[in-house]
């Protein structure tokens, strides 16, 4: 089969589309023939090397073994272990591997039946791809406090790209008043999802205009803890989905320090793979939440979508097609 392989770290342009043996499932795995995959910032990070702790986990200097990267994933099962129970040959299925192997960019990837979920027929290969770590990032985040009301006032701080674009969307299904802040070509698509109010970051500092919101989701984290504190209200909180180290380490060390002080919330979301999909196939067949893709782009010109994706000027989704 064909894969996406990388066998040291650095740019696009290390990716290989090589020939390699067809995996073989364990006993609580299937096979699936891939039909699409997305592209997440894990992967770019993964490629890359860069924020360089990740290289703890995959080898310092270059990765372990040859790797293919590409954890949100649709396809349609081939074959079955003997312990699977709820999948059968011909299911058409989605979710998100990086709770396993991974190896999505390929035209055949094993996963576990537990990180599977049935794709709803009216969702196709490229939506699916497109769903399952973003949305659930979004989902996850506003299901930490349960505090999301009718009128609840929300920043989302990075509201165009892929987590971005559904949390507007299942923000807008609570009653939520949505603020959300990108850069200035992407201000209509987030007004056209659902927000409320957008702020172009190059322009306004939305952690220096004098507003408070209940609730802020940040995909960038780029300011400071103090800064993110200053645009709360009072009990309000704050959710990273991801950032730099220092970022992280602020939310370990001082938000503990802050919940005690001024009574606000800022932490980190521990993400969970594949918890929640059946709330967001419950959504996305009622016609409250639609995946976004930007751009779709075949396995053979992966390299190209890499690049694309490292640009950042992408609104929603990246997504490989695998014939």
């Amino acid at each position: 089969m064909k894969a996406a392989v990388y066998k040291k770290y650095g740019a696009p342009d290390v990716l290989s589309l090589t020939d390699v043996e067809i995996p073989s499932p364990k006993d609580d795995e299937v096979l699936l023939k891939v039909h699409a995959a997305s592209i997440n910032s894990w992967d770019w990070d993964m490629l890359t090397g860069v924020p360089y702790e990740y290289r703890l986990f995959s080898g310092l200097l270059r990765p372990k073994k040859a790797n293919i990267l590409g954890c949100d994933i649709a396809g349609r099962v081939e074959k079955v272990g003997r312990n699977v129970r709820n999948l059968n040959i011909g299911d058409e299925v989605y979710g998100d591997l990086s709770g396993g192997n991974w190896g999505g960019f390929a035209e055949y990837v094993c996963a576990r039946e537990s990180g599977l979920s049935l794709k709803p027929s009216k969702m196709s290969f490229e939506e699916a791809a497109a769903t399952p770590q973003a949305a659930l990032l979004a989902l996850q985040a506003f299901q930490m406090k349960n505090e999301i009301k009718q009128g609840s006032s929300i920043l989302i701080n990075g509201g165009c790209g892929g987590v971005g674009t559904f949390a507007i969307q299942i923000a807008k299904t609570f009653g939520a008043k949505i603020t959300a802040v990108d850069s200035t070509e992407k201000l209509e698509a987030m007004s056209f999802l659902g927000a409320d109010h957008v702020i172009d970051y190059r322009k306004n500092d939305f952690t220096k205009n004098g507003e408070h919101y209940d609730f802020i989701l940040d995909v960038r984290s780029n300011r400071s803890i103090f800064a993110y504190k200053r645009a709360l209200s009072s009990n309000g909180i704050y959710a990273s989905v991801g950032g730099k180290t220092s970022s992280i380490l602020q939310l370990a060390l001082l938000g503990p320090l802050i919940k005690k002080k001024d009574n606000k919330t800022l932490t980190l979301v521990l993400h969970k793979p594949n918890k929640g999909l059946n709330i967001i196939n419950e959504l996305f067949e009622s016609g409250k939440v639609k995946p976004v893709i930007d751009k779709c782009f075949p396995l053979s010109e992966i390299t190209e979508a890499f690049w694309y994706f490292g640009k950042g000027c992408f609104k929603g989704k990246v997504v490989i097609t695998v014939d």
